[in-house]
């Protein structure tokens, strides 16, 4: 499935390192199969760190949370 990007601009190298960053934090939260309330706080701590949010940080999450949520890979604590 192909996603479009309206004015797509390259992304700069703080960019690629806040989204290694964010990548590692959804790897070892997603490695259980639950993703706590902790977790999803720290993704969207890391997620907002820079100010921005980015095209590229939003389908990295959907890639490894909802995608693996709908597939029922994943499961979601509920407090």
């Amino acid at each position: 499935m192909e996603r479009y990007q309206p004015n797509p601009t390259p992304l700069t190298a703080a960019d690629k390192v806040e989204l290694e960053r964010l990548k590692a934090i959804l790897e070892r939260a997603i490695a259980d199969g639950v993703l706590t309330a902790e977790e999803m706080a720290q993704i969207k701590r890391q997620i907002r760190a820079d100010g921005k949010v980015t095209f590229e940080e939003l389908e990295l999450y959907r890639q490894f949370v909802q995608e693996k949520v709908r597939q029922g890979l994943l499961v979601r604590e509920i407090i």
